[in-house]
């Protein structure tokens, strides 16, 4: 941060007509020969996080104790940062009038006299509310500073990406042979734990007989052979056609049914009575 060389330290050290310090020796006038940029007396408020942090520089800059401010000079110093900045940047110079305010609010609290009132020995110090807002600032701010210290990825830490290359590992060579032959010995090992389970199909001569009649219904005669179509579908077994039969010849014996046959080895048809 860039400093006003019309800056006047703590009382004492330096003398009131100095405009500079070199090496702590005072500088009363200025080179003949030197040349100051137009940009050199400038200060960079932007370097300061706020007002707090303007403050808080000035006083620790000095080594004042913060818990005994000396408002007059700290206001003093304050006020020409402040006259400063504002002549090139106003904007940022509005940011810290609220500070400067207080300040003078402070040091003007401390020129008058006052007086205690009844029932009070100790009157209030003005700047006990501003060293508690500096001293809560100053906590914040260090354990920014820490957390800045610690490693960051992205700004000290980049994390590193190696790219191993892995080769598959070769299966060994089977022969298909060999793998027919153990599919076989997995069957045959399948066989000697299977278990064969047997278990009573529920047949019902009455549902059969249903069926016949609801086949019959709408048709005047049905060939022998095609009541049998459904019953020798696959995977219905021997019980199912003899069931089916036996339904058959129940619905004859009821006469509820005609089995008919027009001459020896024509086919046989079957109609309601």
């Amino acid at each position: 941060m860039s400093t006003s060389l019309s800056e006047v330290g703590a009382e004492g050290l330096i003398p009131a007509d100095a405009i500079a310090r070199l090496y702590g020796q005072p500088f009363l006038d200025l080179p003949k020969d030197l040349y100051i940029p137009p940009d050199a007396l400038e200060i960079i408020l932007e370097a300061f996080e706020g007002p707090l942090d303007l403050l808080l520089y000035l006083i620790r800059r000095q080594n004042f104790n913060i818990l005994d401010i000396p408002m007059v000079e700290v206001t003093q110093q304050y006020l020409r940062y402040i006259d400063e900045v504002r002549l090139t940047n106003l904007e940022l110079a509005a940011e810290y009038l609220l500070m400067a305010a207080m300040l003078i609010e402070i040091k003007s609290r401390l020129l008058l006299p006052v007086r205690p009132r009844d029932g009070e020995e100790d009157v209030a110090d003005p700047r006990a509310e501003l060293v508690r807002r500096l001293l809560e600032y100053e906590k914040i701010k260090l354990a920014a500073h820490k957390i800045d210290a610690i490693p960051q990825l992205g700004r000290d830490v980049v994390a590193a990406q190696v790219y191993l290359e892995q080769s598959m590992p070769r299966l060994p060579n089977i022969d298909p042979i060999d793998l027919q032959a153990a599919w076989r010995d997995l069957v045959r090992r399948a066989r000697l734990v299977a278990h064969h389970h047997i278990s009573r199909e529920a047949l019902s001569v009455r549902e059969h007989m249903a069926r016949i009649l609801k086949a019959l219904k709408n048709q005047r005669f049905i060939e022998f052979r095609e009541l049998f179509s459904e019953p020798i579908a696959p995977g219905k077994g021997i019980a199912v056609i003899v069931i089916h039969f036996l339904a058959l010849l129940e619905l004859a014996k009821e006469g509820l049914i005609d089995i008919t046959q027009a001459v020896p080895f024509a086919p046989i048809y079957v109609r309601l009575s």
